[in-house]
């Protein structure tokens, strides 16, 4: 039986080392080409890739991984499992020497997002590691989050996918919701700091892919806690693999997801 935690850890070493073989920003940033998702692939999101590739596909597993760059390979005999990866989430970020990106995994026994079995998410900026398994809770270093929930009045909304237009669109529309904005930077740690209660809410301004959300958001219903994609409803059943076909939000209630999903649609 795969040792999943373990396995992702190791990984986390393969991509720390990417990193650290390309220290600067000229380093990482130079466009190599294009991802399965729409997105230019730069030099540090093709090494993280590369590394995490490897220590799969030595692994001896039996699955179909799904990447933001690579898109679907199968490892092994294929089969049922399915292995969501974004090497780095918050690329911008890790490119800019900017402490807020992370790897995100997630493990699945089926093709779609209610059939993620366990989530990991790394943050290489705090060295913090995020984890949970379906029906069995949420992690923070080991450790079972303690229960603090977010607010039930917005103190802090995270806005993702926030090219200066997007915010400049529908900051606006949140000013009876919120009382602050944070733009962070990665989606999938914004999702995890949701968990813990640090933020309130988080909203992502263009649709959102499994990769980004895969892990992330196991963590946010293992708490109890309500995420959404609402133009690509329903949630559970969304597909695990690189488009984007909803925004997503998510929060301490339904109700508030509904609500800041209306006024943003507004």
């Amino acid at each position: 039986m795969t040792d999943w935690l373990e396995l992702c850890r190791t990984a986390v070493d393969d991509v720390r080392l990417a990193l650290a073989e390309h220290p600067t920003r000229a380093d990482r940033e130079p466009v190599v080409g294009a991802g399965k998702g729409g997105d230019e692939t730069t030099a540090i999101d093709a090494a993280a890739e590369r590394a995490i590739l490897r220590r799969f596909e030595n692994a001896g597993i039996d699955a179909v991984l799904v990447s933001e760059e690579v898109g679907e390979v199968q490892l092994g005999a294929g089969g049922e499992t399915r292995i969501v990866v974004d090497p780095i989430d918050g690329s911008l970020n890790a490119k800019r020497g900017i402490g807020f990106f992370s790897m995100s995994i997630a493990v699945a026994d089926g093709p779609a997002m209610g059939d993620v079995a366990f989530g990991f998410v790394h943050d290489f900026g705090t060295e913090e590691e995020w984890t949970a398994t379906r029906g069995g809770g949420a992690y923070l270093n080991g450790h079972l989050l303690d229960g603090e929930r977010p607010k039930d009045e917005i103190e802090i909304l995270v806005f993702e996918a926030t090219q200066t237009a997007f915010v400049a669109e529908k900051a606006g529309a949140v000013v009876d919701l919120a009382y602050r904005l944070r733009i962070m930077g990665s989606l999938a740690l914004s999702l995890c700091h949701l968990a813990a209660g640090r933020v309130d809410a988080v909203c992502s301004l263009k649709p959102a892919r499994s990769v980004d959300i895969a892990a992330g958001q196991l963590l946010v219903r293992e708490q109890g806690l309500a995420i959404d994609l609402p133009e690509a409803a329903p949630f559970a059943a969304a597909p695990l693999d690189v488009e984007g076909r909803s925004r997503v939000v998510a929060a301490g209630t339904p109700d508030l997801c509904a609500q800041l999903f209306a006024a943003l649609s507004a």
